[in-house]
């Protein structure tokens, strides 16, 4: 017994590093950062991912950790005028470290559910967003804003239900709850970065970016959505079809 928690826990050590490893390579290379219509997806958090679904929560909160402490080690050599809340820890760190915790226990409940109810889940979650998305178009629309915003939402539309026509189609190999989780995942880290951004420097971070301060909310709102939505479907294109190979060397 002794023997075979060493190997396990050398195994977890291997997979932090290799995982932790990943992640850094593509914040230093464009490798990180992949173009999805106006905007630039990141998938940086993917290993993080990755190793809770694959390891549990201890190992992907873990790469989180590196992740985030990465990210400190960021702005502090490569500084930008927003690159001041990065250096709190709570900002960079901690909803870094929460990925790997909640994709793991997301997995985990769902593993225990049938097939079908996660499906249904799946197109709660996906409804909802197609929704928000949907109320922005028609408040833009009213309110005679730019067109570009109109396409840009209408661009994320089609990638949400790109995400549903693609959950359909891995629902016969089971790995809907992988889609799941992965979503969750994305959304910890989208979510939970930019809400402690908000809370915490707000106005002076959109002020960074050379906008109106008193616009704090929607414009870190609009980073979320412009982000979060096409980080969400790169992780779940890459997560899943990487889990697909790892399940199948196990079989």
């Amino acid at each position: 017994m002794k023997n075979q928690g060493s190997v396990l826990s050398i195994r977890k050590i291997t997979v932090v590093g290799v995982l932790a490893g990943i992640s850094i390579v593509l914040g230093l290379t464009p490798l990180g950062f992949i173009p999805v219509g106006p905007t630039r997806a990141t998938i940086m958090h993917i290993p993080v991912i990755i190793g809770a679904i694959a390891e549990g929560p201890l190992v992907g909160g873990m790469i989180g950790l590196i992740f985030g402490l990465f990210s400190i080690f960021q702005a502090i050599i490569n500084p930008t005028p927003v690159s001041f809340v990065f250096l709190n820890p709570v900002v960079s760190v901690l909803p870094r470290i929460l990925i790997g915790v909640s994709t793991y226990y997301v997995y985990n409940f769902l593993r225990g559910l049938k097939e079908r109810k996660i499906f249904w889940l799946l197109n709660i979650i996906l409804g909802g967003i197609i929704v928000y998305l949907g109320h922005g178009i028609y408040s833009n629309i009213v309110g005679g804003r730019g067109i570009w915003i109109l396409l840009m939402n209408g661009l994320l539309i089609l990638l949400t239900i790109g995400i549903g026509i693609y959950g359909h189609g891995q629902l016969k190999d089971k790995a809907i709850d992988i889609i799941i989780a992965t979503i969750v995942g994305t959304l910890t880290n989208t979510v939970g970065v930019l809400l402690s951004i908000y809370l915490l420097y707000g106005e002076r971070f959109v002020l960074g970016m050379g906008q109106d301060p008193s616009m704090a909310r929607k414009v870190i709102l609009g980073i979320g959505v412009a982000n979060g939505i096409p980080e969400m479907i790169i992780g779940v294109i890459v997560v899943g079809n990487v889990m697909a190979v790892l399940k199948g060397r196990e079989k």
